[in-house]
This record gives structure tokens, C-alpha cells and sequence, in this order.
């Protein structure tokens, strides 16, 4: 299994416009952050999880030709905005786009992109096929995939394990009986918006915390805000086994 961060970043809280803090005007390209997405291939298939506003970027720079099925962990702007984009693969592949979310994230598709629904679509518009799922584990073209359920606050959000993967994002809670799901992982990806608490994301200590807790083998950070510092300054306080994930960054397990 190859895994490949899109996106390590976020929208929120970040100064986007004339910014002139220290990671804007870093010269280290870990901490150049789109927004945070990541991709799976796995027995020849590519799994991507979120399709974020920079999710055409993501996709040229990576060079990924090949894409057969879109994971949705909640839907939050950040995280959807990019679908329309998916409509070079449907031309690719010549076919729709299979799309799995849970009822709620499928209906804030429809409302969001109305066009890509409508029961007369214009010529060339994305053509998705959503799939919808709930907390169960279900199979992609025989891959097994386990969602697992965390908060956002007060939103019940997913994140997913594949094999001996499981990627969770902006989330602040994860349910004891859903933490059985992380066990005997080899790589897990976390959130970490900053280091200061926040309402509805696990900070950097929240984040350490349940990778103490279910122990894998490596842990990566993610949906990193600017607040949390230079990348270079951070991974000198992070403890063995664990560092911040950065745009591009690949491995396989």
C-alpha cells in the first residue's frame, strides 16, 4: 500500500490574503500546506480521501492519471470544494465517479454542486455516482474499507482504515469503542490544527494523546494551521515515531 499526502493543511485561521508571517515566507517547502486530502493506492487501485479546493493542483502535481473512487469524511468546504474538478477523470476513465459518503454528506453535495445532479444536465458537467454509506465497513473493488467516527464538535464526521492505514481529520473526539478500530496500525494520520486548544480540533498535545493511546507503528500530523509553527521547528518536539506530514509526502507500508 503507497500512500501520498495531496494536502497537509487548512483553511482555518489562516491569514491567506498579504500574509507576512514567518510560514508564508518560509523557504522550507514543508511548509507550503494546500488543504489537506491524501491518497491510497492499494492493489492497483488510487483511494482518495476529500477532494479540497486545491484538489486539481494536487492531482497535475502528483501526476495521478488514475482515480477510482472518492472517500468524503465529512462535508465541510475544505474538503469538497474541489469535486467539480473530478470531471477530467470521468474522461479519463469514461465513466462516472464513484463517490462514498454518509446521507448527510450526499445531500450537502446535491445542494452544493446542483448542476452535477440536476435531472437535465448541461453537456460535460462532473458525473459522480454517490454511494452512501454509514459506520460499517463496506468494499472497494475488494478493498476493505472500515470507517471510523469522531466529532468535529458537534458534527459526527468519518475517518477510514485501510489495511493497516486509518486516516481521521478535523476532529477533536474519537469514541472509546471507535478507538478498537485503530489498533495494530502501522501508519495512522491525525489531525493537529496548532498547539492552543481548539473548539473543534484536536491541538498538538490532544493529537500526541490518542497516538499514545493506540500505539502504531508511525504517526503523521495533518491539517496543520499556520499557528502551529514552522515544520522544522515542530518536528524537534515531537517524540520518536511521529512527524508532521508535508504536501507530497509518500511512503508505503
Amino acid at each position: 500500500m503507497k500512500i501520498t499526502f495531496l494536502g497537509t493543511g487548512t483553511s482555518q485561521g489562516v491569514p491567506v490574503i498579504a500574509c507576512n508571517c514567518a510560514v508564508c515566507m518560509s523557504d522550507d517547502l514543508r511548509d507550503k500546506r494546500l488543504r489537506s486530502s491524501v491518497i491510497i493506492e492499494e492493489d492497483e487501485k488510487m483511494i482518495l480521501i476529500d477532494t479540497s479546493p486545491d484538489f486539481r493542483q494536487q492531482m497535475l502535481r502528483e501526476k495521478i492519471s488514475r482515480l477510482d473512487a472518492i472517500l468524503f469524511t465529512h462535508d465541510h468546504r475544505d474538503h469538497i470544494a474541489g469535486l467539480d474538478d473530478v470531471r477530467a477523470y470521468n474522461f479519463l476513465h469514461r465513466k462516472p465517479m464513484d463517490v462514498y459518503a454518509e446521507e448527510r454528506v450526499g445531500r450537502a453535495l446535491m445542494h452544493e454542486f446542483p448542476y452535477i445532479f440536476a435531472e437535465r444536465r448541461y453537456p460535460g458537467v462532473p458525473q459522480v455516482s454517490v454511494k452512501i454509506i454509514g459506520n460499517d465497513p463496506f468494499d472497494i473493488n475488494g478493498i476493505r474499507i472500515t470507517p471510523v467516527r469522531a466529532m468535529h464538535y458537534r458534527l459526527p464526521v468519518l475517518g477510514f482504515r485501510i489495511g493497516d492505514f486509518a486516516y481521521i481529520t478535523d476532529a477533536n473526539h474519537i469514541p472509546a469503542e471507535e478507538m478498537t478500530k485503530l489498533e495494530g496500525l502501522k501508519a495512522f494520520t491525525i489531525c493537529a490544527l496548532r498547539k492552543k486548544e481548539h473548539i473543534s480540533h484536536f491541538n498538538l498535545a490532544q493529537a500526541l494523546e490518542v497516538i499514545r493511546r493506540i500505539s502504531p507503528g508511525k504517526s503523521y500530523l495533518t491539517h496543520i494551521g499556520h499557528q502551529m509553527g514552522r515544520h522544522a521547528g515542530v518536528e524537534k518536539e515531537l517524540p520518536d515515531g511521529v512527524t508532521l506530514a508535508w504536501d507530497g509526502l509518500s511512503f508505503t507500508i
